[in-house]
Protein backbone atom coordinates (compact mmCIF):
# COMPACT_ATOMS: atom_id res chain seq x y z
CA UNK A 1 0.00 0.00 0.00
CA UNK A 2 1.47 3.07 -0.95
CA UNK A 3 1.54 6.39 0.75
CA UNK A 4 0.29 9.22 -1.41
CA UNK A 5 0.97 13.05 -1.58
CA UNK A 6 -2.46 13.53 0.14
CA UNK A 7 -1.51 10.85 2.86
CA UNK A 8 1.80 12.76 3.42
CA UNK A 9 0.20 15.96 3.31
CA UNK A 10 -2.94 15.23 6.22
CA UNK A 11 0.74 13.59 8.34
CA UNK A 12 3.06 16.52 7.83
CA UNK A 13 -0.60 18.50 8.48
CA UNK A 14 -1.07 16.57 11.62
CA UNK A 15 3.10 17.17 13.11
CA UNK A 16 2.71 20.92 11.85
CA UNK A 17 5.30 20.15 9.14
CA UNK A 18 4.95 22.65 6.09
CA UNK A 19 5.56 20.67 2.99
CA UNK A 20 5.97 22.66 0.15
CA UNK A 21 6.36 21.66 -3.74
CA UNK A 22 9.80 19.36 -3.93
CA UNK A 23 9.50 18.93 -0.41
CA UNK A 24 5.97 16.88 -0.88
CA UNK A 25 7.27 14.81 -3.83
CA UNK A 26 10.75 14.17 -1.69
CA UNK A 27 8.93 13.30 1.35
CA UNK A 28 6.25 10.98 -0.38
CA UNK A 29 9.56 9.05 -1.98
CA UNK A 30 10.79 8.90 1.32
CA UNK A 31 8.26 8.00 3.50
CA UNK A 32 7.30 4.99 0.81
CA UNK A 33 10.65 3.46 0.77
CA UNK A 34 10.62 3.72 4.51
CA UNK A 35 7.24 1.27 4.59
CA UNK A 36 8.58 -0.73 2.03
CA UNK A 37 11.62 -1.93 3.98
CA UNK A 38 9.21 -3.42 6.11
CA UNK A 39 7.44 -5.44 3.94
CA UNK A 40 9.72 -8.74 5.20
CA UNK A 41 7.99 -8.29 8.65
CA UNK A 42 4.96 -9.18 6.99
CA UNK A 43 6.25 -12.52 5.89
CA UNK A 44 6.52 -13.83 9.50
CA UNK A 45 3.70 -16.02 10.64
CA UNK A 46 3.24 -15.03 13.96
CA UNK A 47 -0.43 -16.33 14.64
CA UNK A 48 0.13 -16.65 18.53
CA UNK A 49 2.37 -13.70 19.46
CA UNK A 50 -0.37 -10.51 20.85
CA UNK A 51 0.35 -6.91 19.44
CA UNK A 52 2.28 -4.64 21.70
CA UNK A 53 1.01 -1.55 22.25
CA UNK A 54 3.26 -0.32 24.39
CA UNK A 55 7.15 -1.05 24.41
CA UNK A 56 7.41 -2.18 28.72
CA UNK A 57 4.23 -4.43 28.30
CA UNK A 58 1.63 -4.36 31.26
CA UNK A 59 4.31 -2.65 33.50
CA UNK A 60 2.46 -0.07 35.61
CA UNK A 61 4.05 2.38 37.96
CA UNK A 62 4.32 1.28 41.28
CA UNK A 63 4.16 3.50 43.98
CA UNK A 64 4.12 2.94 47.75
CA UNK A 65 1.87 4.81 50.60
CA UNK A 66 3.02 8.39 51.47
CA UNK A 67 4.30 8.05 55.33
CA UNK A 68 6.00 11.21 57.00
CA UNK A 69 9.99 10.24 58.10
CA UNK A 70 10.13 11.71 61.82
CA UNK A 71 12.82 14.16 62.07
CA UNK A 72 13.10 14.78 58.20
CA UNK A 73 10.22 17.35 58.05
CA UNK A 74 11.17 21.38 57.92
CA UNK A 75 9.04 23.13 60.21
CA UNK A 76 6.71 25.37 58.74
CA UNK A 77 8.29 28.92 60.14
CA UNK A 78 11.18 27.85 58.45
CA UNK A 79 10.10 26.54 54.97
CA UNK A 80 8.07 29.84 54.83
CA UNK A 81 11.00 32.32 56.02
CA UNK A 82 12.25 33.14 52.63
CA UNK A 83 8.92 33.75 50.94
CA UNK A 84 8.61 36.77 49.41
CA UNK A 85 5.11 36.78 50.47
CA UNK A 86 3.07 34.45 53.27
CA UNK A 87 -0.76 34.00 53.56
CA UNK A 88 -2.43 31.67 55.74
CA UNK A 89 0.56 30.11 56.63
CA UNK A 90 1.04 29.36 52.92
CA UNK A 91 3.19 30.09 50.07
CA UNK A 92 1.60 33.37 48.23
CA UNK A 93 2.67 33.37 44.51
CA UNK A 94 1.15 35.70 42.12
CA UNK A 95 -1.43 34.28 39.43
CA UNK A 96 -0.63 32.77 36.28
CA UNK A 97 -4.39 32.80 34.85
CA UNK A 98 -4.99 36.89 35.49
CA UNK A 99 -8.13 35.88 37.42
CA UNK A 100 -8.92 36.46 40.91
CA UNK A 101 -6.12 38.27 41.45
CA UNK A 102 -6.10 37.59 45.31
CA UNK A 103 -6.80 34.51 45.68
Amino acid sequence: MALTQTDVRGIADYARIALEGDELEQMTAYLNDAVDMLAPVLDYDLPDVEPTFHPIGDLANVMREDEELTGRGLPLDVALSNAGSVRDRSFRVPSILGEGGDR
